[in-house]
């Protein structure tokens, strides 16, 4: 695969925007690991290796375990997961898929009554920012550099 632009360099304006929404996000009482599971999750079912990759690396650094990264994919199949993380990984999931069928009442309320709206709101923007870097990372064929 070869990268098809470097946007930073068409136009650092769309990476100063999306930087100052990432630093909106680390600023969200949410737990750190938490975050990234939910962008890795949204990652994988959007398809983009560069943000898996990033959000993979970051998770083990906060002291998630690989166990539990490599069955975000299929989350509902282990026990590794609580009840909360189950409703919001289902939520991500729902929310990155929108166009399918929207977000359930069931989803969304379970989560709502886990998070409450200050977070849920907070939650739904770090879906829809790493659904936005998703899409420019995989649109433009962002390469992930090998360790």
């Amino acid at each position: 695969m070869k990268s098809r632009m470097d946007i930073n360099s068409v136009e650092p304006r769309i990476y100063e925007t999306m930087a100052i929404a990432d630093t909106l996000i680390d600023s969200f009482e949410l737990d750190p690991i938490l975050k990234e599971l939910v962008r890795l999750r949204a990652s994988q079912l959007n398809g983009c290796g560069y943000c898996i990759d990033y959000h993979t690396k970051n998770a083990l650094k906060l002291g998630e375990t690989a166990q539990r990264l490599f069955a975000v994919s299929a989350w509902w199949e282990t026990p590794f997961f609580s009840e909360e993380e189950q409703a919001i990984l289902k939520f991500t999931e729902e929310v990155t898929n929108i166009s399918n069928s929207g977000v359930s009442d069931e989803v969304y309320y379970k989560v709502l009554e886990i998070l409450g709206e200050q977070k849920i709101a907070q939650l739904l923007f770090i879906i829809n920012t790493i659904n936005c870097w998703n899409r420019i990372c995989v649109s433009t064929h962002l390469i992930v550099e090998k360790d």
